[in-house]
């Protein structure tokens, strides 16, 4: 007996595999059954075959075995005796219970538990999640919504714990690709994420972000912004220096000295925070690498190139050369990502290297004020400067969430036009599923360009092998401002990293 018809059995293993395929990282993986719709006939399919259920998700009520049947005299009513008939129609009720409960829970995935839905974001998309579910609960008054923000090294280090322990969010953010723990390569290796493949959603992810939003093909995220990396600036401080946007590198170290001679920092930089160490470099890479070698990656990839070897190396250097030449605050490893958007709200800086959805933050301190953003310029070639884009933000849903149903409503809506648009409108950044209705911010004016013409890259982490590479860059960054490393021995650090397997 089944309560749907979707029956069929899995299918082979796939006989290829992507580039980001697990085979390639060198991890083994049971053969993954076709992407099915997420409800919950997986249940009573396993009912029917006699095979148990598998999680949590699809919690059945206890139901009366035949041992508990025969046990004991069965009343009708109070001190009456109870004939032959009258246990067989009690039999008969209590097998028919054992038949029914399994296919009655098939309608729900909340396994009766009424606790919200627990959802998990990075607190640099506050502005945008908060939107989000103001018109989810609105759309959605049945369905109760608790959201945590965490800073991201906080969710790289212990969602994967949390998850593991089955004491994590129903929906959290999953970063794409696979360049630190909580990656979409990473958890779903680990068997922590829903497959997402079915949702309609998923058939509307452009090609270009594909790579790093599934795995095997399989969607396993909803990715909901195309952000990019840059200067976040406020217009009123730069026309204070009369001065405009730099376009080439000569430009901006003259306009960090004349920061500097008007009392003030062109940019805030908050290495305390280890995610903020990369930003710079990666800006800086965009173009030392990527303009000239824009298949890099692959290169990498093939063994036919290295950090030490490429400009990864000249990136460094002038991530140190701008400190030297007084660009930033003093005393950058002392300093938080939430110190640098206090100073450039408070005046204190004129911009800040950032991802792009953390103007939403600066807009919500300084309602007033006008900021703008900007490709840090790298060369003294504005042609060929190039800027960090990429989805940002994306979701996935806990495999063993409690709450699987809700869970995927969610997911829904961050995947329709209206959830995309709302978690753009205020975090500043574009949708990672575009849409005919979506009105870009004027200050990202530059982004929307360079997304139209092709003259973005991908950030650097989303496509290395394995997330070492990418702590080893926080540890190299900060090496570098320490003075306990070159900007050689960092590249040459972070070759040994990409070609070492973590065990």
């Amino acid at each position: 007996m089944r309560c749907t018809s979707w029956s069929e059995p899995c299918s082979p293993p796939r006989a290829c595999c992507s580039p980001f395929s697990p085979r390639v990282r060198g991890r083994r993986r049971s053969p993954r059954p076709p992407a099915r719709p997420p409800d919950h006939t997986a249940h009573c399919r396993r009912h029917a075959s006699g095979e148990p259920a598998a999680s949590a998700v699809h919690r059945r009520r206890p139901s009366a075995g035949p041992d508990l049947i025969r046990a004991g005299p069965v009343s009708t009513h109070p001190g009456a005796p109870v004939s032959s008939p009258a246990r067989r129609r009690v039999a008969t009720a209590a097998v028919a219970t054992l038949l029914i409960t399994p296919l009655a829970s098939c309608g729900s995935g909340s396994g009766g538990s009424s606790a919200p839905l627990r959802v998990t974001a990075n607190v640099t998309d506050r502005s945008s999640m908060d939107a989000v579910v103001s018109a989810f609960r609105k759309s959605h008054p049945d369905i109760e919504v608790d959201v945590t923000y965490a800073d991201t090294d906080t969710q790289q280090r212990s969602l994967g714990k949390q998850l593991a322990g089955g004491e994590g969010p129903d929906v959290f953010t999953v970063w794409p690709g696979n360049g630190n723990p909580a990656s979409v390569q990473a958890l779903e290796a680990d068997g922590h994420l829903w497959d997402l493949s079915a949702r309609e959603f998923a058939s509307q992810v452009p090609e270009g972000a594909r790579p790093v939003t599934e795995v095997d093909r399989h969607a396993y995220v909803v990715p909901v912004n195309y952000s990019g990396i840059g200067v976040i600036y406020s217009k009123r401080a730069l026309a204070a220096l009369g001065a405009e946007e730099p376009k080439e590198w000569k430009d901006l170290l003259k306009l960090c000295r004349t920061a500097r001679e008007n009392g003030t920092v062109l940019l805030a930089l908050g290495n305390k925070t280890p995610w903020v160490t990369q930003l710079i470099s990666y800006a800086l890479a965009a173009t030392t690498v990527y303009a000239s070698t824009p298949d890099f990656d692959e290169k990498m990839r093939d063994a036919d190139a290295s950090f030490a070897g490429s400009g990864w190396t000249e990136a460094f250097s002038k991530y140190l050369e701008m400190n030297e030449q007084g660009c930033f605050n003093d005393l950058p490893l002392e300093t938080t990502y939430e110190k640098t958007l206090q100073m450039v709200s408070g005046g204190r800086a004129v911009g800040v290297v950032q991802v792009a959805s953390s103007l939403a933050e600066l807009q919500s301190a300084s309602p007033e004020a006008q900021f703008g953003f900007f490709a840090l310029p790298a060369g003294n070639d504005a042609e060929r400067t190039r800027m960090p884009g990429a989805v940002s933000a994306a979701y996935g849903v806990n495999a063993h969430s409690g709450r699987l149903d809700d869970a995927l409503v969610f997911a829904d809506f961050l995947g329709s036009a209206e959830g995309q648009n709302l978690y753009n409108r205020g975090g500043a950044t574009l949708p990672a599923i575009p849409n005919d209705e979506f009105e870009a911010s004027p200050a990202l004016a530059e982004l929307t360009e360079r997304q139209r013409g092709g003259t973005t890259v991908p950030f650097m982490d989303q496509l290395w092998p394995h997330p070492g590479v990418q702590q080893q860059h926080f540890a190299q960054v900060k090496a570098l401002f320490d003075g306990s490393a070159t900007p050689e021995q960092a590249a040459a650090a972070l070759d040994r990293a990409y070609r070492t397997r973590p065990q």
